[in-house]
């Protein structure tokens, strides 16, 4: 049986250990993604509202959350749009579609709240089966005017970001202390890290550009 509902309070270290057994080692070595789970509940740009937990039998086995970020337009108009990250699957859980079912419950959710775009940073085989197209499809590209490969757009409602070209501008709560991470990962039972080729895929999409 299959549930998804909103986090709450008592949910919160589960959350937290959750995201770090998910990331631990993928990007870096060790991970960062359960110090920002860690803060961004109480950052302004959180979205209680968008804050889910999936439970397979009764049991809490993933998460996503969702901040507010910015896009601005060549007339200088912003338009709040949505970024979710992390987004959390037990390690023996993933790749069975869990994860899938968090995004499209989210995503029904955030239209219900007025929301009609989501920007995130990830690798494209895990998302473009979700609607998520290249940044560069929707004139969507970074302060320095690049088209980053690992950032993706989905349009909600379709024609949101019609014809305009946009910057894109994060929320501030994603641009983590990595020292204080580091100390937050340290109060969890030790694991050690590690050097993985995934984390040499992540490098490759992190620092490559569309043309």
């Amino acid at each position: 049986m299959i549930t998804i509902r909103n986090e709450r309070e008592s949910d919160r270290a589960l959350v937290e250990h959750i995201t770090r057994e998910a990331f631990y080692n993928q990007y870096i070595p060790g991970c960062t993604e359960h110090y920002l789970v860690h803060i961004m509940r109480e950052h302004p740009d959180f979205i209680p509202e968008l804050d889910f937990v999936i439970e397979a039998d009764g049991r809490i086995i993933g998460n996503i959350m969702y901040t507010k970020a910015c896009l601005t337009g060549e007339n200088g108009k912003e338009k709040t749009v949505l970024t979710f990250g992390p987004i959390s699957i037990l390690p023996r859980y993933q790749r069975k579609g869990y994860g899938k079912l968090l995004m499209e419950h989210s995503f029904q959710q955030a239209v219900a709240l007025g929301y009609d775009t989501v920007v995130i940073f990830g690798s494209p085989a895990n998302y473009v089966s979700s609607g998520f197209k290249s940044c560069k499809k929707y004139g969507v590209s970074v302060e320095n005017g690049t088209f980053p490969t690992a950032m993706l757009v989905k349009e909600l409602i379709p024609g949101a970001l019609s014809a305009a070209e946009w910057i894109y501008h994060d929320s501030p709560v994603m641009h983590i202390d990595e020292e204080e991470a580091l100390r937050f990962d340290d109060t969890f039972p030790r694991k050690e890290r590690k050097r993985l080729p995934s984390q040499e895929e992540f490098f490759i999409y992190a620092n490559s550009t569309i043309k």
